[in-house]
Order: structure tokens, then C-alpha cells, then sequence
């Protein structure tokens, strides 16, 4: 099959699926060589096999909208809180609290009080993967330099969201969630967000 170098992008478009790969490899060999054509090729399919939300649409999950914000609020039904606190007056506590009095189920995971096994009335979990079912949203109350050791445990428990609290920002670990497909929100308090939408 002979190809034309100036075939329009719509005809291209109309082809079947292995005639455009057919011109594909040809337009690279004419104007990268067969060598350039084969990592171009390599390239492609490795951006092709890239695991979901990876790629230009990432920032997509960055999430800083009210409609955004509400959206994920109001598809959450249970939250795992990372560095959640004993004590009625710290944040780390009565944040959670609040989130569990306004109908979440609350699954606390700290980082200190290694006696404890229950939290708001909910069993202590030490890591993320640890907890049995799905989780909608892990809640961070983690200073932005103790993140990273948590990064590749929240992945792997896959939650839809990641949201760190007012004060907490990591673009590294943001971005690593987002490439995965998780949303994440940064520098927000969940309680303020929550009295927003009426929760």
C-alpha cells in the first residue's frame, strides 16, 4: 500500500484501524528513520499502556473547585484518617468527629498511641492497605515532610480522593496520587468544606 505524506488528519481519522497503523509507521521511517520510526513506536506503546489517570489529564484530579469539592464530598461515604489524634481540642480529633456526627464512617489509622485499638468508637488501623473494603477518601493530617512514607500505601489501598488539611501541601505526593486516578484536594479543612454544602 503506497501512503500519501499529506494525507488530511480527517481522512486518516476515516481509515481502519491497521491501515492508519500502516501510515503511522511509514510517515515516521520517512521523516525519522527506521530507527527514529522504532522508538517513536516504542514510545507510543508505552504511553499507551500507561495505568489509568496517567498522562496529559492528570492535573484533571487536582481538584480546588467548589463544584469539585462538593462532587467528591457528596459521593464519600467512608473516610480513613491518616494521623487522626486522642483529644477533644486538636484538629486531628475533632475534624474527624464532626465528619462521623455528619453520617461518614469514620476508620482511623494513627501514627502515634501504639496501645490504642479504637478510635470514635471505630477499630485502629496502622496502615491504609490494612483496612478491609473499599475506602472513598483517606483524610490526611500529616505535616507535607511525613507524607512520603504514606504515599505508596495510600496508592495501593486505591481510595477516590486524597485530602490534606488546611495547612498541609505536597505537590510531589499530590501529583502521585493524581497520576494514579485519585483525586486529591490540598490545604482544606474537611469540616469547613463539610458546614459548606450543609453537611
Amino acid at each position: 500500500m503506497k501512503t500519501d505524506r499529506k494525507l488530511s488528519d480527517e481522512a486518516y481519522q476515516r481509515l481502519p484501524r491497521h491501515q492508519c497503523r500502516y501510515i503511522l509507521v511509514s510517515r515516521l521511517e520517512l521523516e525519522c528513520g527506521a530507527v527514529g520510526a522504532f522508538v517513536a513506536i516504542s514510545r507510543i506503546m508505552t504511553i499507551s499502556k500507561a495505568t489509568p489517570g496517567e498522562g496529559a489529564d492528570w492535573r484533571n484530579h487536582l481538584i480546588d473547585s467548589s463544584a469539585g469539592i462538593r462532587q467528591i464530598l457528596e459521593s464519600t461515604r467512608r473516610i480513613a484518617v491518616l494521623g487522626i489524634k486522642d483529644g477533644v481540642g486538636k484538629p486531628a480529633f475533632f475534624v474527624p468527629e464532626y465528619a462521623q456526627r455528619a453520617g461518614y464512617e469514620i476508620v482511623p489509622v494513627p501514627v502515634y498511641y501504639p496501645d490504642v485499638t479504637e478510635m470514635l468508637g471505630a477499630p485502629v488501623y496502622r496502615t491504609l492497605s490494612a483496612i478491609p473494603g473499599d475506602i472513598d477518601m483517606v483524610n490526611v493530617f500529616r505535616r507535607p515532610q511525613d507524607i512520603p512514607p504514606h504515599v505508596e500505601d495510600i496508592v495501593a489501598k486505591r481510595p477516590k480522593a486524597v485530602w490534606f488539611q488546611s495547612g498541609i501541601v505536597n505537590h510531589e505526593a499530590a501529583e502521585r496520587f493524581a497520576r494514579a486516578g485519585i483525586d486529591v484536594v490540598q490545604n482544606r479543612c474537611l469540616m469547613v468544606e463539610l458546614g459548606r454544602i450543609g453537611r
